[in-house]
């Protein structure tokens, strides 16, 4: 799946908050948005979502223009894990992630055994297969976005879109959901805080600033220690990690 955002422009109470954007994530990339707060990423992510409409330019998926799509039509395109997750209570873990068949069914359709093997296979994809008769309210928050990411697998759609997936993570899930992302295959779009996991996990960032594109490209080309004092005002060190070996970003405060 190709994703384009061609001179995408977003208007929120009157007030310009994306200008221009242009942004494309090939079949099985990684493409990461990066910026200050404020600059636009989340809002950016939302046009993708169909949560907010363009003021301006286009989103197409393989072509395809994205708000001319049926919901359901869209939804077996592209999967969304946003930053706030609301579930209801009183839900079991496979019961939360079979919600993500949704899109595959008519209103009236029950779960069927297709449905059944789906939920089973996307929760021992991201390891919580353990976990389907649990409820969501006894699982840590590491565990509830591994879930949440299992309801997304289900709909089958080739392309992942995310708002800081890894937000109130403890480092180890925080890298452990980077990994398990990582690893799918898919055409991943999302919106990251952490230079250093930009760096170490995406193909490419894009770098917002003021609502518009500041930089592009592969990392260790865009990220540069310079680009980031002007962009973020911290000092950077750009290098291989010593565990790792992949592209690191350490940061510090601006003299």
């Amino acid at each position: 799946m190709r994703l384009d955002l061609a001179g995408v422009s977003a208007v929120i109470d009157a007030r310009p908050i994306i200008d221009d954007v242009d942004v494309t994530a090939g079949p099985g990339e990684f493409v990461a948005l990066v910026g200050p707060n404020g600059s636009g990423k989340s809002t950016l992510l939302r046009t993708v979502y169909r949560s907010l409409r363009p003021s301006g330019g286009v989103v197409r998926l393989d072509g395809q223009d994205l708000w001319r799509m049926r919901p359901r039509q869209a939804a077996r395109h592209r999967a969304v894990l946003p930053q706030h997750n609301q579930v209801a209570d009183g839900l079991s873990v496979a019961e939360v992630v079979a919600t993500g068949r949704h899109s595959h069914k008519r209103p009236l359709d029950r779960e069927n055994e297709t449905d059944r093997a789906m939920v089973a296979t996307s929760l021992e994809r991201v390891g919580m297969g353990w976990a389907a008769d649990r409820l969501m309210t006894t699982l840590s928050g590491g565990e509830r976005q591994r879930v949440l990411l299992a309801r997304a697998l289900t709909q089958q759609a080739p392309l992942l879109v995310l708002d800081e997936p890894t937000n109130h993570l403890d480092v180890g899930s925080q890298l452990l959901l980077l990994e398990l992302i990582r690893s799918l295959g898919l055409t991943l779009l999302a919106a990251l805080h952490d230079l250093d996991q930009a760096a170490a996990y995406a193909d490419r960032v894009v770098v917002l600033r003021d609502g518009r594109v500041a930089g592009q490209g592969p990392p260790l080309e865009v990220l540069t220690p310079a680009f980031i004092e002007e962009i973020f005002g911290v000092r950077a060190h750009v290098g291989p990690h010593p565990i790792t070996g992949r592209p690191h970003i350490a940061v510090a405060p601006a003299r």
